[in-house]
């Protein structure tokens, strides 16, 4: 039994290597599109009447609760089921971007909406527009106040994207589980696994930390 097993070598160097671009990759992606639909979904939630605001709130309440894997299966079998299959990636893209955007979007919400009405009030009798107000005033200092919670989903995302592996998404994870399976090395291969997580989570949180203080936030 031990012939069909066989150990690490350097030859396992591109396969790891397309696991972490793979995971990278989603990863951007999905922070990259989840940051510019919940912008956009948080400043319709800050400015919609109550109607608009709790049919959002509703949708987006089912995007958080639902826990990450269920969405990406469900998805993938349900789009499988329609005789046009996507490509993982394209699946695993749509749906954690989704995901972000649903936490993303009470991100930006709670920073337009914690720009004072008297800033925007001076804005507008300057003689401001609407729009002026809102480039001007309310992104800067929203997105501002906003940058560490922004940056801690971020982060979450970047280890979320593991569970894309689920739909057969080759990333880390499900690249380190092949590897588990042909070589019988679980321990060496996870604390990889977690050494490259934290190289990529670690820094991006001190860097966070370092431009909340210097903002004074």
């Amino acid at each position: 039994m031990n012939s069909l097993f066989t150990p690490l070598s350097w030859d396992d160097t591109g396969f790891i290597l397309t696991g972490i671009m793979n995971t990278v990759t989603i990863s951007v992606v999905a922070i990259v599109l989840g940051t510019l639909l919940g912008l956009a979904v948080g400043f319709m939630r800050a400015e919609s009447n109550k109607v608009v605001n709790t049919l959002l709130g509703s949708l987006l309440d089912i995007l958080r609760s639902v826990p990450l894997i269920i969405q990406l299966i469900l998805f993938s079998t349900f789009v499988g089921a329609t005789g046009y299959p996507l490509d993982p990636f394209v699946a695993g893209s749509i749906i954690l971007s989704l995901y972000t955007m649903a936490f993303m979007s009470e991100v930006f919400r709670s920073g337009f909406e914690s720009v004072q009405q008297s800033m925007q009030t001076s804005a507008r009798s300057l003689g401001m527009t609407y729009w002026q107000t809102i480039f001007y005033i309310r992104l800067p200092i929203g997105l501002r106040a906003v940058f560490p919670s922004w940056l801690g989903v971020s982060l979450s995302v970047i280890k979320d994207s593991a569970l894309v592996s689920v739909i057969g998404y080759m990333e880390l994870l499900r690249t380190s589980d092949q590897l588990i399976s042909r070589t019988q090395q679980p321990l060496e291969i996870l604390i990889g696994v977690g050494i490259f997580y934290f190289i990529i989570s670690y820094p991006l949180s001190s860097y966070g930390r370092y431009v909340e203080r210097k903002m004074a936030i």
